[in-house]
């Protein structure tokens, strides 16, 4: 997409229009210096659908461009990762369940749509909740489960309505990103399925794990008797990694 000059001024958009709308909410706290309200988290959803790869790489740019203004950190590494699969997971989701990628219309479709901003939501707040509490900033148990409580109620609601409004005319307007740089390659079915399956069962198993050793559910010495970091990698990296398998095979 980088020797595209469309993709790159798509990704400069994704990534501006990001920014504007996270910096002014900024002001709405939802753990001090931490996380905040964040409407703008649906953008990068709408986006995807809409640019694909230049989603993705917006969405993380943008999210660096907003954490310039509530100051920059070494967590700020997490949140850009987190933020790229954020806007890649929806687009590599949505055309594995449908490669003619139109917009969901049926009650299956919608479900299925729910759950690809799920699993969106849910991988972005472990990666961030992991790597904040592996700096020592906030627990896993709290940050992850703020985020994902504040990404899904913004997203459920803003994303479809957005679709709506925008999906048509960017379609007629040929800027999506299959308009942009053709058709992607076919997948099997079979490794549709698969790494769908790796994607929704790692991110759920990633993020349940995560709460679990964060929480304090488990005894020190199942997991080693390693430190609460060590106990923490140990519980979500594998899944982690199943999802992000699961995204590479979409």
């Amino acid at each position: 997409m980088w020797r595209n000059t469309r993709m790159v001024v798509l990704t400069a958009l994704c990534a501006s229009v990001y920014a504007a709308v996270l910096i002014p909410f900024m002001i709405v706290p939802l753990i001090p210096g931490v996380a905040h309200f964040r409407p703008a988290n649906a953008l990068p959803v709408v986006c995807s659908f809409l640019f694909g790869p230049a989603a993705a790489w917006g969405a993380a740019m943008g999210n660096l461009i907003g954490d310039f203004f509530s100051g920059i950190g070494p967590g700020d590494l997490f949140g850009f990762v987190a933020n790229f699969l954020y806007g890649v997971i929806p687009y590599r989701m949505w055309r594995a369940w449908r490669p003619d990628e139109r917009l969901p219309a049926a009650p299956r479709e919608w479900a299925f749509f729910f759950l690809t901003i799920t699993t969106a939501c849910l991988v972005c707040a472990v990666v961030v909740g992991f790597g904040l509490e592996l700096l020592g900033f906030v627990p896993f148990a709290v940050l992850a489960n703020v985020l994902v409580l504040n990404n899904l109620a913004t997203t459920a609601v803003l994303a479809p309505l957005l679709l709506r409004v925008l999906y048509p005319r960017v379609s007629r307007a040929r800027l999506r990103y299959t308009d942009v740089l053709g058709p992607p390659r076919p997948i099997p079915a079979r490794t549709r399925a698969l790494g769908i399956a790796l994607l929704v069962t790692g991110s759920v198993l990633a993020f349940v794990a995560g709460n679990v050793v964060s929480g304090g559910w488990l005894p020190p010495e199942a997991l080693f008797d390693l430190s609460s970091r060590g106990r923490l990698a140990i519980a979500v990296l594998p899944f982690l990694a199943m999802a992000i398998l699961g995204v590479l095979l979409l």
